[in-house]
């Protein structure tokens, strides 16, 4: 593990250059747990370029956490569409609600009780929105932990790295972790000479990025998204399916799973011909 003295080192350099660097994202310009709440649900494997319209958009529509409680699932699934991963839309209004009702956890554990809302969240509107000194752990900060402490750090040993190495304020220093890591410290060619930490930095090398991901067309991925938007237009689902080239047993089994997962709310708007 890195000596104190240098991690506290590292830190302030981290954070210096945070303080010029940082992105003006609109969810960081407060530090309300709601909107830091929905900005990181949206930001879940969608990059902040897409988010930021919708997250406007979406934060002018439903102002506060009570009103999103209150709010129509049709019309917030209609508010998501873009984003893609429509469940985190029906947990974020589930988490709406459990909010509305019983008040906001101020702490990581108590946060990660929250549907939808994993470490990685928790951690980040912890410490953004309620100052705990707790790092958000994500595939970010264990890319740059791991180049920092030369050795691919996972599970335990990533959380326990991650903890002795947290800057004050923690929310400065898990938004610092993500830009860096978005701009400088990327997983494939990363920018080692304009690293403002590259003294304290022990092997770039030890990280190995991961597979890309599948192509969405032709996904799974992307026929459930087209049937949701199909069925909020109040369009025929098997008909959208079989204009993808799917199969009608294809289609029926992913209108039954998102059936299931309450993603076809007000299931008269939407229909699948028999």
């Amino acid at each position: 593990m890195t000596p104190q003295a240098e991690v506290a080192a590292r830190n302030d350099a981290l954070l210096a250059w945070y303080e010029e660097h940082q992105r003006d994202l609109p969810w960081r310009r407060t530090t309300d747990p709601y909107p830091v709440l929905v900005s990181e649900l949206m930001l879940q494997q969608t990059q902040a370029a897409r988010v930021v319209p919708l997250f406007e958009s979406f934060m002018e529509r439903w102002p506060t956490v009570e009103d999103l409680a209150s709010a129509d699932a049709a019309e917030i699934l209609a508010a998501w569409s873009g984003l893609g991963y429509n469940r985190r839309a029906v947990r974020l209004r589930q988490t709406a609600r459990r909010i509305a009702d019983e008040g906001w956890p101020t702490s990581a554990a108590g946060l990660a009780e929250l549907p939808g809302v994993g470490p990685y969240t928790a951690g980040a509107i912890a410490s953004i929105s309620f100052g705990e000194a707790v790092p958000a752990v994500d595939t970010n900060l264990r890319r740059v932990i791991s180049r920092w402490e030369g050795e691919p750090l996972e599970g335990r040993s990533l959380r326990d790295a991650a903890a002795q190495m947290v800057g004050d304020p923690a929310g400065s220093w898990n938004q610092a972790i993500m830009d860096l890591g978005a701009s400088v410290c990327r997983p494939r060619e990363p920018r080692c000479g304009g690293c403002p930490v590259n003294e304290w930095c022990t092997d770039p090398a030890v990280y190995t990025p991961p597979p890309r991901q599948a192509a969405f067309e032709g996904s799974r991925r992307q026929l459930r998204g087209a049937l949701v938007r199909a069925h909020l237009a109040g369009e025929d689902l098997l008909e959208i399916g079989l204009a993808l080239g799917r199969s009608e047993d294809e289609v029926r089994s992913a209108v039954g799973e998102l059936d299931a997962e309450g993603l076809l709310p007000t299931r008269e708007a939407g229909t699948v011909s028999s």
